[in-house]
């Protein structure tokens, strides 16, 4: 079995101490490599598979004005091949191992993972560290990648729904990164050349800038010689991009769309990312519409019929957060589906939670958590976004007893400062 060089197992052993999950079914260790990659491998006895990813700082938040989208056009382009690899290479190799190969792009980090029987670990991190370190990034795949990225916008385009979702980003932090889907606009895709991707790729696709995952079966020592060989062509060096808050949120809007239902969203600013009320804020956000037993599920859908799809959500970051009701519904229901929406806010301000919904709340949040975790994939996401976006892994036990540990204080606290205020509201669909 292959062993880590001496350094590396000492940097291994002292960042398990520290960051180390206490589960029992499952052990994290995280080490940082000569180069300044950080490489976390998790052993899972009795998985069959192995999840490996990378984690890049950047999003789009980070892009320039004028390269807004950059990161998703680049996230696309890695998988036109590489220096030895061909687009169709990449893909029947991962096919031909009954595999999952794919990324995404969000607004604080972009992500890479592939996903193999263990028995192919070494092949998929050894693809994942081609991919990432040595991508072709040639002008004919640009222009090529373009028309397809210029058609997956005009895809969202067509759902009312995205329109809607996007519009209340860009309200909510109104001017800032913050508010720009990670896909960019057409104005910009249009305009970024080859260049500006092969620029941005090398200012931010640095060791610095990465923390490779490997989850699944195989001893620790064997995974992280793997990543060692196959990541040891990433660039040394790179950092973190300056971030700064928003200001305030814009105004309400309401857009026209010829389709059959409107679209609403209600909302306001939450919180950010490691804020200590951050999981009294997941347990109200349940109780109000997280799940088929939440109020706006009942109230709306289930008691009056007025909508399919009706819920409520919140979304973090590193400095601030936001929080939304939606509810699709036809155009003679709207305002008294808009009304509702506004009084499930109201009463939930006046009167808070019950003790049965704080409990249920509770229940679902742990162990949903827990039920996830049997898969290496969630496994992989949770360890790597974390460690890209914090600098650490939460154990799974303490990010259990910190839902469990909500109670009515803390839900109180948490609803007088997100929840009070009066929220922003965007509309898409039909108009009189």
């Amino acid at each position: 079995m292959p062993t880590a060089p001496l350094a590396t197992a000492v940097a291994t052993r002292a960042a398990r101490a520290v960051t180390g999950d206490a589960s029992p079914v499952s052990d994290l260790r995280i080490t940082q490599l000569h180069s300044g990659l950080t490489a976390a491998t998790e052993r899972v006895p009795g998985t069959l598979s192995v999840a490996t990813g990378v984690w890049v700082g950047v999003g789009s938040r980070d892009e320039p004005a004028e390269l807004s989208g950059v990161s998703h056009f680049l996230e696309h382009l890695l998988f036109k091949g590489t220096a030895t690899r061909s687009a169709q290479e990449l893909s029947r190799s991962v096919d031909r191992r009954g595999g999952d190969f794919n990324a995404f792009t969000s607004k604080e980090y972009t992500a890479y993972y592939c996903r193999l029987p263990a028995r192919h670990a070494e092949f998929g991190i050894e693809l994942l560290g081609d991919v990432l370190s040595r991508p072709a990034l040639r002008d004919a795949d640009v222009q090529a990648e373009r028309q397809v990225i210029l058609e997956e916008l005009a895809m969202d385009d067509d759902s009312p729904d995205d329109v809607a979702h996007r519009l209340f980003a860009q309200r909510i932090f109104d001017g800032h990164e913050l508010g720009r889907d990670p896909g960019g606009d057409r104005e910009h895709v249009q305009a970024i050349t080859p260049a500006d991707v092969r620029a941005f790729f090398g200012q931010h696709y640095r060791a610095n800038c990465m923390v490779v995952a490997a989850v699944g079966p195989l001893e620790h020592d064997e995974l992280l010689a793997h990543i060692e060989r196959g990541f040891a062509g990433v660039p040394t060096g790179g950092s973190r991009p300056t971030r700064s808050a928003p200001g305030p949120m814009g105004a309400n809007i309401t857009q026209h769309d010829d389709s059959e239902q409107v679209h609403i969203l209600l909302g306001g600013r939450a919180l950010p990312r490691l804020h200590p009320l951050r999981e009294a804020l997941d347990v109200v956000n349940h109780v109000l519409g997280g799940g088929m037993s939440s109020r706006l599920f009942e109230e709306i859908r289930e008691r009056r019929g007025l909508a399919y799809a009706v819920y409520s959500g919140v979304s973090s970051f590193e400095d601030a957060g936001s929080f939304q009701l939606y509810a699709g519904t036809q155009p003679e229901h709207a305002d008294e589906v808009m009304r509702l929406l506004h009084g499930e806010l109201d009463h939930l301000a006046a009167d808070g939670i019950t003790d049965e919904e704080l409990d249920i709340a509770v229940g679902y949040l742990t162990g949903a958590f827990e039920l996830g975790l049997e898969d290496t994939g969630a496994r992989l996401a949770r360890t790597a976004g974390q460690l890209i976006t914090t600098g650490a892994v939460r154990p799974i036990d303490e990010q259990v007893t910190r839902w469990a540990s909500v109670d009515q204080a803390s839900t109180r606290a948490v609803i007088e400062q997100v929840l009070t205020e009066r929220p922003l509201v965007v509309t898409v669909g039909p108009t009189d």
